[in-house]
């Protein structure tokens, strides 16, 4: 899965990696993103690419309560074609969800332990997500979600499910604005290959989603 990653790098550096032409709004980088945070993301607006913030948690667009959102940060990419809640999204709102790094936590006998997972030859890189926009009463809010997969053989070590993180040249062809059909898109995401991790541990500071600074990411060892 994926609950809590980090996004620390310039702003500059972020239109550059990702070919954005316009400033982001209200952009801050953040040492522990959490579920119901703002998050930055891009889509394709059918002219160009566009980066802003989408609240993390899906709402579907059908929800009757936006409380649905902190049950759906993550979706299984192995079954999302799937699933009434997002088979519409994965044929036409596809976004990326931008990050430097993301923690798990990794199940020992005397407990959990908070580490930070890193691709080892990319200082910046994008989830494979979904997004969706939510009216109520004239109020609108847009959401989105992080697809998963099997971990592997690295990631397995740490935890059993793994964030999907897109190769380099496939993020503008997950986003592309042509309609797709949902199957081909979870096909697409069954064909990714992984880039290589590095991983170190981290304090149990990160635990609390209000601590928010660099001991988040300082080093045990």
């Amino acid at each position: 899965m994926c609950g809590r990653y980090t996004l620390l790098a310039d702003e500059v550096d972020i239109l550059q990696e990702f070919s954005i032409s316009r400033p982001i709004e209200g952009y801050t980088p953040s040492y522990n993103i959490a579920p119901g945070q703002n998050v930055l993301a891009i889509i394709h607006d059918g002219k160009e690419k566009r980066a802003g913030y989408l609240r993390w948690g899906l709402v579907p667009s059908w929800a009757k309560d936006e409380k649905i959102g902190y049950k759906m940060i993550n979706a299984r990419s192995e079954t999302v074609h799937e699933k009434p809640s997002f088979k519409n999204l994965l044929a036409r709102k596809r976004c990326l969800i931008i990050a430097d790094s993301f923690y798990e936590w990794k199940k020992l006998a005397q407990g959990k332990q908070a580490k930070r997972i890193q691709v080892k030859k990319r200082k910046l890189f994008a989830f494979a997500g979904l997004w969706d926009k939510w009216v109520q009463d004239e109020r609108e809010l847009f959401t989105c979600t992080i697809l998963t997969k099997d971990s592997n053989e690295y990631m397995q070590n740490i935890h059993h499910r793994m964030p999907i993180i897109l190769p380099k040249n496939q993020e503008d062809e997950w986003i592309k604005p042509q309609k797709v059909k949902a199957a081909g898109a979870q096909q697409f995401l069954e064909r990714i290959k992984v880039d290589p991790f590095t991983a170190y541990d981290v304090s149990e500071y990160v635990n609390a989603a209000r601590n928010n600074d660099e001991k988040c990411i300082a080093s045990l060892v």
